[in-house]
């Protein structure tokens, strides 16, 4: 059962963010400024992306680093944590490659 406090509904609360999945993936090659991530993802907007940096960063998935330059510049990136979540990601998107013709199917076969 996944009761209120499981601990497998704490990792299912963590991947059912579209954007929480989709921004750790997008980290795995590295640090990456928040511009750059809204390139490489796409869609989102920026007050999207920023409240789901936030979020990952309080439950310790990615981490922010914050340059003293000028222009300030800021990065972030995975911490042990989050790259624990790569995998898990990509099986779910394997999964979607290979079976998102049958979902769509049967979406339109339910229309």
């Amino acid at each position: 059962m996944f009761l209120a406090d499981c601990q497998a509904r704490l990792a299912f609360d963590l991947i059912a963010n579209t954007w929480n999945a989709v921004v750790i993936w997008s980290l795995r090659h590295g640090p990456r400024r928040p511009g750059r991530l809204r390139e490489e993802i796409g869609g989102i907007s920026t007050k999207v992306l920023t409240e789901t940096l936030r979020r990952l960063e309080f439950n310790g998935l990615v981490v922010r680093h914050a340059y003293a330059e000028a222009p300030r510049r800021v990065e972030y990136e995975l911490t042990d944590l989050g790259r624990t979540l790569l995998g898990p990601i990509g099986a779910f998107g394997e999964w979607a490659f290979e079976h998102a013709e049958d979902v769509m199917a049967a979406q339109d076969r339910a229309n």
